[in-house]
C-alpha cells in the first residue's frame, strides 16, 4: 500500500466516523448526493431541497462547493462570478462558494488564481484540477461525497495528491457540511510558506457582509493590489464572534477552535460556523475573516497574524500526508454560542488515533 492509498484509508475511516456523528434522529433528513460528471458537477439536496453542489468548472481553478443555501432555501454564499446578483461585490474573482487551498506551496500561489490572472502572471499560479469521484451516496440521516484532486503546477506536475470527503446533513433549520481532506506530497518535498491567504475559506451574501464605511485595499503575496470599495451598507447585518469572545473585526488575526458569522437575510436571522479540529496542523487556527464577506480559517499562515512572533513554514516530506478537518454550520436563526461550543465538542471526537 502507497502513502495515498493509506491516506485514503485514513479519509474513509474519518469519513464513516463523521457519519456517526450527523443529524441523526427524527429530525433528520434524507440526503441525496447526484453525480453529473459530464456538467462538472454533484448536486446535493436534504429533505428535497437543494442545498449545495460540488463543481469543478475550469474557469475557477479549484473544485468548490457552490452555492450554499441554508434549509429555508436562502442563498449564504456570494454568487458573483458564477451566478451575479443585485447589490453584490465584484472583487476577488478567485472566492466561490466554499474551497479549500493555499497562497504559497513551492512558490505557487494556489489561493489567486482565476482567469482574472494577466498572462504575464499565469506562471507563478498554481491549479487545484478535479480527478475522480471515488464514491457517492445519499442516505435518510447523511449523504457522503469522496473525491480525488490534484494540485499541480503551470507545467501539469503534480505536487499534492488531495482526497476528500464530504459529509453532509440536515434537518429543519440547520445545515452541516464536514470536509475531511487528506494532503499527500508526491516525490519532492512540499513547502506551505508563512503567508497570509489560506485555507479553508467562504465568500458569503452581500447581507451578511459586516457593514462598513471605509474603501479598503487588499494585497497578495505578489503585490496585486484588490480594491474594496465603499458600498450601501441598507440590510447588511453581520457580525463575527470567536470562540474567545473576539467580535466584529476585532476576529482577524486571532486564534479560536470555532467563529460565527451572524446576520440577516431580508427577515430571516442566519447564523454560519466554521469550526477547527483539535487534530489539525496549527490548530487552534488563525482566522482570516474580514469584513467584506471573506469568512477563512488558516491554520498554516501564522506570522502575518502574529505580527512575526509566530512562524510555521509547514512542510511534507516526499510521500507523507496531513489531514485537515473543517466542520461548516448554517443555521435559519441566531445560533448562540453555546450550541456552536456543543459542534465544536462533537467534531473534535472525530478521527481519534488517524
Amino acid at each position: 500500500m502507497n502513502a495515498f492509498q493509506a491516506a485514503a484509508v485514513v479519509v474513509a475511516m474519518i469519513g464513516v466516523a463523521a457519519a456517526s456523528a450527523g443529524r441523526e434522529g427524527p429530525g433528520a433528513m434524507s440526503v441525496t448526493i447526484i453525480p453529473n460528471e459530464s456538467a462538472k458537477r454533484v448536486d446535493v439536496a436534504i429533505g428535497g431541497k437543494p442545498f449545495t453542489s460540488y463543481i469543478w468548472p475550469e474557469q475557477v481553478k479549484k473544485p468548490v462547493l457552490d452555492p450554499i443555501r441554508s434549509a429555508s432555501g436562502l442563498l449564504v454564499t456570494r454568487g458573483w462570478p458564477l451566478a451575479p446578483r443585485a447589490g453584490e461585490r465584484v472583487d476577488h474573482p478567485h472566492h466561490v462558494g466554499l474551497w479549500f487551498n493555499y497562497e504559497s506551496v513551492n512558490g505557487l500561489d494556489f489561493w489567486n488564481n482565476s482567469d482574472e490572472i494577466k498572462p504575464a502572471d499565469r506562471s507563478k499560479m498554481g491549479t487545484i484540477l478535479h480527478r475522480r469521484i471515488v464514491s457517492a451516496k445519499g442516505g435518510p440521516d447523511l449523504g457522503e461525497l469522496e473525491t480525488e484532486m490534484d494540485w499541480v503546477t503551470p507545467s501539469g506536475k503534480v505536487l499534492l495528491r488531495e482526497r476528500t470527503q464530504f459529509v453532509f446533513a440536515g434537518d429543519a433549520t440547520t445545515r452541516t457540511i464536514d470536509r475531511i481532506a487528506m494532503l499527500t506530497a508526491t516525490d519532492e518535498r512540499v513547502v506551505f510558506a508563512d503567508a497570509k491567504d489560506g485555507m479553508i475559506g467562504m465568500r458569503v451574501a452581500r447581507q451578511l457582509e459586516q457593514p462598513s464605511n471605509e474603501p479598503l485595499v487588499f494585497t497578495d503575496i505578489a503585490g496585486r493590489a484588490t480594491q474594496v470599495p465603499v458600498m450601501d451598507n441598507t440590510g447588511v447585518t453581520g457580525e463575527y464572534l470567536s470562540s474567545e469572545g473576539k467580535k466584529g473585526d476585532a476576529v482577524w488575526g486571532t486564534r479560536g477552535r470555532w467563529t460565527i458569522l451572524a446576520g440577516t437575510i431580508g427577515k430571516q436571522p442566519i447564523t454560519i460556523a466554521i469550526i477547527d479540529h483539535p487534530r489539525n496542523p496549527g490548530f487552534p487556527t488563525y482566522w482570516h475573516a474580514r469584513g467584506y464577506g471573506l469568512f477563512a480559517a488558516n491554520p498554516l499562515g501564522q506570522k502575518v497574524f502574529s505580527e512575526g512572533r509566530e512562524t510555521m513554514n509547514f512542510a511534507l516530506q516526499p510521500g507523507a500526508s496531513a489531514t485537515f478537518r473543517y466542520r461548516i454550520v448554517v443555521v435559519d436563526g441566531k445560533a448562540p454560542a453555546e450550541r456552536i461550543e456543543h459542534e465544536y465538542a462533537a467534531f473534535a471526537k472525530l478521527g481519534r488515533g488517524n
